[in-house]
């Protein structure tokens, strides 16, 4: 059933139940709606971004929720993405909500796009995949300089990030720390673009979050994530395959407040 199919189904078996429609983006953590405005306290922002974070400062126009997806993997707990930019005609940005067993906010990370790669081979995409056994949920995993001033990171913010050094390590933040590979967590993401959920996308996921010690400054993480896509606003015939590494950093929950 394709994401069209599944979305007027419910809507018809709601009908001959006498319900009346509600939208999709209701219930929701921090009480966001798409096109709820977003006010962020940017303290920890600034404080990470100069002890050297690859986080990407909030800007004017990042305020707005734009989409929100309900992503299911194999942990505990909902994790939720409220996309300011959904990554269309610039780089994604969102809040990462994390939801755990009781129902109580448990994590809030601001999160900007550092780099999109599209895997080649099937050896690539297995070690993305964590299929191979080494890759995405290897014990830890290293930012080359080098890598990243294909990105569009002006010097002055590879500087600052990197000092002398050719590479930043980030160690795996799940599983055994002891162990050389943990797979990583793998599931579905649904987004929706509107509130009736009439448009958005679904995809499988592949992740596994990477964090470092910024000095002074608390714990910076670099989400990795591979995303094999399965339809658009229900379009199975739209497919491919990315691999998203985006930066993250943890704001308190009475920073952010959703209106």
């Amino acid at each position: 059933m394709g994401w069209k199919d599944a979305v007027d189904y419910v809507r018809g078996a709601a009908s001959k139940r006498g319900m009346t429609e509600a939208p999709a983006d209701q219930q929701l953590p921090l009480g966001a709606r798409i096109g709820s405005v977003v006010s962020l306290q940017q303290s920890p922002l600034l404080r990470a971004s100069a002890a050297g974070s690859l986080i990407r400062m909030p800007n004017g126009g990042d305020t707005r929720i734009l989409a929100i997806a309900r992503i299911k993997l194999n942990l505990s707990g909902k994790l939720f993405r409220y996309y300011l930019d959904k990554g269309d005609e610039a780089d994604e940005k969102f809040l990462q909500v994390y939801v755990n067993e009781q129902g109580d906010v448990a994590e809030i990370l601001y999160c900007t796009q550092l780099a999109r790669v599209v895997p080649e081979t099937v050896e690539d995409q297995e070690a993305y995949t964590g299929e191979a056994g080494y890759g995405l949920g290897d014990r830890s995993y290293t930012l080359w300089r080098a890598q990243l001033g294909d990105h569009g990171l002006d010097q002055q913010d590879l500087d600052a990030a990197f000092g002398a050094e050719e590479g930043l390590e980030y160690l795996r933040d799940a599983g055994n720390p002891e162990a050389d590979f943990v797979p990583p967590f793998e599931g579905t993401e649904t987004r929706i673009d509107d509130a009736a959920g009439q448009s958005g996308l679904q995809q499988q996921m592949y992740l596994m979050p990477y964090v470092r010690e910024l000095d002074g400054a608390g714990r910076e993480f670099l989400l990795i994530t591979t995303e094999i896509l399965r339809s658009v606003n229900g379009d199975a015939g739209k497919r491919g395959i990315h691999v998203d590494f985006v930066i993250g950093i943890p704001v308190e929950q009475e920073r952010v407040v959703i209106q």
